[in-house]
């Protein structure tokens, strides 16, 4: 199907909102108004444009005035009185042969929910350095070690660098390669060549397992990563090299061996028993998942939540400030955060939380962990994005996957489907279509992490594990490489797959040979190419053309756009309407050539076989910018 290029088009972005130099999505106060813009194709026959606005609960109508006629687009503009902080609105477009509304799910000639509507946040934003940035995931066991304590946990099983990977029972949670947080700080050189603009850490605290999301203490840093002194260093050392260092903190529940617990089961009458949520003291109580190691928090409780995350003397705030200066926190199960039968405190948490860390840093980040529909907890008063796995990584698995592997991700009671084209992008639209510009542009797109397949098995092949690359790197997002990622590990992982702990290899720094210099170059290319992009950091995203095996999208910002084609397979031709895209060329962004429009039309040439192409467009006639 031809996508969108020929539908009327609006989106939250700086090429239909108007925003303050800099700001990457509009900040509007109560009282006040932002103008909004509309892309309108003369083949869609649109003589009417009227927004509608829902002030206080009742919608009000507002015309729009056309502002520009092109040759063969038009733009109409019309002002957003922000009455309410959520402010909702959509348009009603209406011609000689077609009437609707364009909302987030695309221009219908049927009503849909105000769910779907576009929406205003009258809220402080998010931090701006967030959305351009580039992050890389580190699990600190597996990534490098400098030997910052020679003396074991007496728990944990040690193993070999070279050591095969644990992926069943105990051993799985106990096997410590050694990883610490100087042998981080020795490998920022890898980081600055690969590109990237920061670190997320997952769990540093001490805890009984190498993944560290038991924690027995968050007062102090784990001593086998090298403790306080070590952390401190790194977040130095990251910083004077212009890199960001993103913590992870469960605010859902804590280690069965932390002080907090063992006081609270010791003393039903003890301050910390009102911490947890028993059903049968001692030993009788809430956990994630119902794993025992893991009792759940009670968030109704003001001393938690003073200790954790509520004030300057938090937890939460403490690592913010020197000598840490964490840019900002991850927070593991934060849809659970706050949650349990009629309880329902992850609101309060939220705005909790964001306080404590303005009160400390204006430009903390706050991202949250969630597998699936995280639509109610991304309005844009709470936390600034999501890991993305059910609106970028699942969709972009079902298009991309190695169709003879069967892979799982969260949740799925089988292996993923594989999907066309059209349905990936419905997916994705789903997902995100009820969701405020400002919590797309802020959420973490993520090819994999420490809880799923590596990307490389999952995609199987090296061209399709390319083209996952290039979508990683130009969809709109913040873009997370999982180390290793950028050297192809994983892809030795046998055709029938690996528990998902399998993908916590230790990062093979002494054996080149396991590398992937095709896969590594690339990686590096699409950092900087993104990085030097506004539109591919900052603008809009539009669907252009969609099939079974064919995906072309458009990032447009007031200063740039860039044009990506994914093919999954040996594909033919795509031709678009260079008059509608008022393309005139565009200039190759990788290794595929130039494009120039021809009896207007601009042709992206077949290909045999799974790639990604990226173009800036030129208009007017002019050349592109140089790449």
């Amino acid at each position: 199907m031809p996508g969108e290029l020929l539908a009327p088009h609006h989106d939250g972005s700086p090429a239909h909102v108007a925003t303050a130099a800099g700001q990457v999505v509009a900040a509007p106060a109560l009282g006040t108004a932002t103008v909004v813009g509309v892309t309108v194709p003369h083949a869609a026959e649109v003589e009417e444009v009227v927004l509608r606005a829902v002030d206080d609960g009742e919608p009000h109508l507002h015309p729009a005035q056309r502002v520009h006629r092109g040759p063969a687009v038009d733009r109409w503009e019309v002002a957003v009185p922000q009455v309410d902080p959520v402010q909702r609105y959509r348009f009603h477009l209406d011609g000689p042969r077609r009437s609707g509304w364009l909302t987030q799910r695309g221009w219908l000639e049927h009503d849909v929910p105000d769910t779907w509507d576009f929406a205003l946040v009258a809220a402080p934003l998010p931090p701006a350095w967030a959305a351009d940035a580039v992050l890389y995931q580190i699990f600190p066991d597996r990534f490098a070690r400098a030997g910052a304590s020679e003396v074991w946990p007496a728990w944990a099983l040690p193993a070999a660098w070279d050591d095969p990977v644990a992926t069943r029972g105990p051993a799985a949670m106990r096997q410590l390669y050694g990883g610490d947080l100087p042998g981080i700080a020795a490998h920022v050189d890898h980081l600055l060549d690969l590109g990237v603009s920061g670190i997320y850490l997952t769990p540093v605290f001490p805890a009984r397992s190498n993944h560290r999301y038991n924690a027995i203490s968050f007062d102090t840093v784990d001593p086998f990563l090298g403790g306080d002194d070590a952390l401190a260093a790194l977040a130095r050392t990251l910083h004077d090299r212009g890199l960001a260092l993103i913590g992870d903190l469960t605010l859902n529940h804590s280690g069965s061996d932390h002080p907090w617990f063992l006081a609270a089961q010791a003393d039903p009458d003890a301050p910390e028993a009102g911490f947890y949520l028993f059903t049968d003291h001692p030993d009788g109580y809430h956990a994630w998942n119902d794993v025992p190691s893991l009792p759940k928090f009670d968030h109704r409780d003001p001393e938690l939540r003073r200790r954790l995350y509520a004030g300057p003397g938090s937890v939460a705030a403490r690592y913010l400030r020197a000598p840490f200066e964490l840019d900002g926190w991850r927070i593991d199960a934060a849809n659970m955060a706050g949650r349990l039968g009629g309880t329902d405190l992850t609101g309060e948490l939220q705005a909790t939380l964001l306080a404590t860390l303005r009160s400390v840093r204006d430009d903390a980040y706050l991202l949250a962990e969630h597998c699936h529909d995280a639509t109610a907890d991304l309005q844009g008063t709470g936390w600034h994005g999501t890991m993305d796995y059910s609106g970028f990584t699942r969709p972009v698995w079902t298009w991309l996957a190695d169709p003879a592997r069967a892979v799982r991700l969260f949740g799925s009671p089988g292996p993923l489907r594989r999907r066309g084209g059209v349905t990936t992008a419905l997916t994705m639209d789903l997902f995100r279509g009820q969701l405020p510009w400002r919590s797309v542009i802020h959420g973490m797109n993520l090819l994999g992490s420490h809880d799923t397949a590596r990307w490389a098995h999952v995609a199987g092949d090296r061209d399709r594990r390319h083209v996952g690359l290039v979508w990683l790197l130009t969809a709109v997002g913040i873009p997370s490489v999982f180390y290793g990622d950028e050297l192809g590990l994983g892809a030795d992982v046998g055709p029938d797959g690996a528990p998902d702990t399998a993908t916590r290899q230790p990062m093979p720094w002494d054996h080149p040979e396991r590398w992937d210099p095709a896969t590594l170059a690339l990686t590096r290319r699409l950092i900087r190419l993104r990085r030097a992009s506004v539109a591919l950091r900052r603008g809009g995203t539009r669907w252009l053309h969609l099939d079974d095996d064919v995906i072309v999208f458009l990032r447009a910002h007031p200063d740039e756009r860039v044009l990506v084609a994914l093919t999954r397979a040996a594909a033919p031709a795509v031709d678009l309407d260079a008059a509608v895209l008022e393309a005139a060329g565009a200039r190759a962004l990788l290794d595929h050539p130039d494009l120039t429009a021809q009896r207007a039309r601009l042709r992206l040439p077949a290909t045999d076989r799974a790639c990604g192409r990226v173009w800036r467009l030129a208009a007017d006639g002019t050349e592109p910018p140089p790449a």
